[in-house]
């Protein structure tokens, strides 16, 4: 993903800085995504995108390409304990306005890591596990089978709670501007 991100960054004619304060994302962070230290909230993903003029899958996943039926297998089992990137399990091509995403939440909150808040909604299915959805000054802890739908322009953050890993479906519908 970080050689991708760089790689759309020069292709839209962006310096680093440039890029930064397009998407209100510290010089620092962005630096860090390019260079595969951190791994972008799905906030910050779409901050990308729309800064960069991509679908928010091109900053994750492969484009997809003018097939009315998107399919989106399953990925082969690793034994890499860290958290994954975001997988995009539908995503946002151009006359639809809705992307799914499935997530594995970090243990503990990343340090440097916003809340994510852009315009929309989000609707989030916990499939495994136990989080702590935090909501502007809120917190929910929410466990496997619950679901949370809210305005994402409320600043929020989703942490894994719990010895278990958990894992989520979060599908968020873009507003369209």
């Amino acid at each position: 993903m970080s050689i991708k991100l760089k790689l759309l960054r020069v292709q839209a004619g962006l310096t680093l800085e440039e890029l930064a304060q397009a998407t209100d994302l510290t010089r620092s962070y962005v630096s860090k995504l390019e260079r595969g230290i951190s791994t972008p909230s799905v906030g910050a993903a779409l901050k990308l995108a729309k800064a960069l003029h991509v679908q928010v899958e091109e900053v994750f996943a492969e484009s997809s390409d003018s097939d009315p039926v998107l399919i989106s297998r399953a990925e082969a089992k690793t034994t890499d304990a860290r958290p994954k990137t975001p997988r995009v399990v539908s995503g946002a091509s151009p006359d639809r306005r809705m992307v799914a995403f499935v997530l594995t939440p970090t243990e503990e909150p990343v340090r440097n890591h916003p809340m994510s808040n852009h315009k929309g909604e989000e609707l989030l299915y916990v499939l495994k596990g136990r989080i702590s959805l935090q909501l502007a000054g809120r917190v929910e802890l929410l466990n496997a089978g619950d679901s949370a739908h809210f305005n994402s322009s409320i600043p929020h953050k989703i942490t894994s709670v719990g010895k278990q890993q958990a894992s989520v479906l979060l599908v968020v519908a873009q507003d369209e501007s």
